[in-house]
């Protein structure tokens, strides 16, 4: 269960990348009713392990880079009691688009074994169209398959996408405010703030909830260097890549070790929801709230 968790989580990470912007646009708000959206089903916890950076996702070359990606949660409960979460994580993307991160989950969980630290190693690799799940404790790796539908359903997605955003803009559910341009760890980004309502009783509130989401874009890396959310449902989040290098990373951080055992990965059913935020198999292992119909 923890790996199918962390294969959907990455599949869904991709394919939101692959359908999110287009290739000189900053990203747009949070997809609205995508399951791996940062505020639908599994958003707080992609963002938990990290993702933010991965969310617009195209293939960028010529700019690589390397960072350390820290992603901070706090969630209050109704009794007053706090749940605080840090997960970080060592990020790479070299000239020809590839991409690595390297995540080291550490307490107790159902992301590590015993209480024990683990670590968890994803590389995407557009140039041999394909993608890795290593465990460097096992030295095995796992090779995940493309989205169903290939270009043509990433386009159609893509357009929907896109229409719906607008569509939200436009009957008020959904606004965009430009935050100006400001340098954040050496890194010049463009600030967007985007507020999504939930009118009352849509999900069973008695009041409308507000969403806020802050994100700051580097047109020059593509990439999102800091993001906030505030959510009401799940807490504060803070995501921010600090250390950033505009070097060329190794090229072996992006191959597969040759002493790593390679498996195929087992493509997850169509139309099976993986583990959302509380969800089976989720970190926190309770049921999951229903779907919302914003993000």
């Amino acid at each position: 269960m923890k790996m199918k968790l962390l294969q959907a989580m990455f599949a869904a990470a991709l394919l939101l990348g692959a359908v999110a912007v287009r290739a000189q646009e900053p990203p747009p708000g949070p997809p609205p009713e995508v399951p791996g959206g940062p505020d639908g089903p599994m958003g707080p916890r992609m963002e938990l392990l990290g993702f933010a950076e991965m969310h617009p996702g195209k293939v960028v070359t010529g700019a690589p880079y390397s960072a350390t990606a820290v992603t901070e949660t706090k969630q209050t409960l109704a009794d007053g009691n706090t749940i605080d979460r840090k997960v970080q994580s060592n990020v790479y993307r070299d000239s020809q688009g590839r991409t690595r991160r390297e995540t080291t989950f550490t307490g107790a969980g159902p992301l590590t074994t015993s209480g024990q630290p683990r670590s968890v190693v994803l590389i995407h690799d557009p140039v041999a169209s394909t993608a890795y799940v290593l465990h460097p404790d096992k030295k095995t790796a796992e090779q995940l398959p493309g989205p169903h539908g290939g270009a043509n359903k990433v386009n159609n997605v893509q357009n929907k996408f896109e229409a719906r955003i607008q569509e939200e803009i436009a009957n008020g559910t959904l606004k965009k405010d430009d935050l100006g341009t400001q340098t954040i760890n050496g890194i010049s980004a463009q600030g967007t703030r985007y507020t999504r309502t939930i009118p009352a009783g849509q999900m069973g509130n008695a009041s409308p909830i507000l969403i806020v989401t802050e994100q700051w874009y580097s047109p020059d890396l593509q990439i999102i260097v800091k993001s906030t959310r505030s959510d009401p449902r799940f807490g504060q989040t803070t995501y921010t890549l600090i250390s950033i290098q505009r070097t060329e990373p190794a090229a072996a951080l992006f191959t597969v070790p040759s002493d790593y055992v390679v498996s195929q990965a087992k493509a997850r059913p169509h139309g099976r929801r993986a583990g959302g935020p509380g969800g089976p198999g989720g970190p926190d292992g309770a049921a999951p709230p229903p779907p919302p119909a914003g993000e």
